[in-house]
């Protein structure tokens, strides 16, 4: 799946915005949009997709809901919010989860678990007070 931030009509580029998108059975594009009401670059839909897609399988195998506390992030937001200058929000290749029935902990464990079994594809995952980031990064980082 290709996108493009925009069309070229003689010259004149128009930009637009995608209102809504289902990415998975239980994920939309906009629950990864920034939490300063920015919706996710249309050149990053296609990692977007790729993290949803692993959050699926993620969402399938917990049988409940996943809620996506932050997903991609304009760099002022990240800055806002003490984000690191390089981190993958930026990129749209990560989110910060919550389950209502397991800690971030127990979360973590699982999702370890099904990364070693190879069902998830998550490089980076940290665990924090009240949620667990992952990312779809090619190394494995743990913190």
């Amino acid at each position: 799946m290709q996108f493009s931030p925009g069309i070229s009509i003689s010259g004149v580029f128009i930009t637009f915005k995608i209102k809504y998108m289902q990415l998975t059975t239980n994920f939309t594009l906009q629950e990864f949009n920034c939490n300063d009401g920015t919706p996710v670059p249309a050149d990053l839909i296609p990692n977007v997709q790729k993290l949803a897609n692993n959050l699926q399988i993620l969402r399938d195998h917990l049988g409940e809901s996943i809620h996506v506390n932050s997903g991609y992030r304009t760099p002022a937001y990240n800055k806002k919010v003490g984000g690191k200058s390089l981190s993958q929000h930026l990129k749209g290749t990560a989110a910060d989860i919550t389950c209502k029935s397991k800690s971030p902990k127990q979360l973590a464990a699982i999702i370890e678990k099904l990364i070693t079994a190879g069902k998830l594809k998550f490089g980076g995952m940290g665990i924090y007070p009240g949620f667990v980031h992952v990312d779809i990064r090619a190394g494995k980082a743990r913190w």
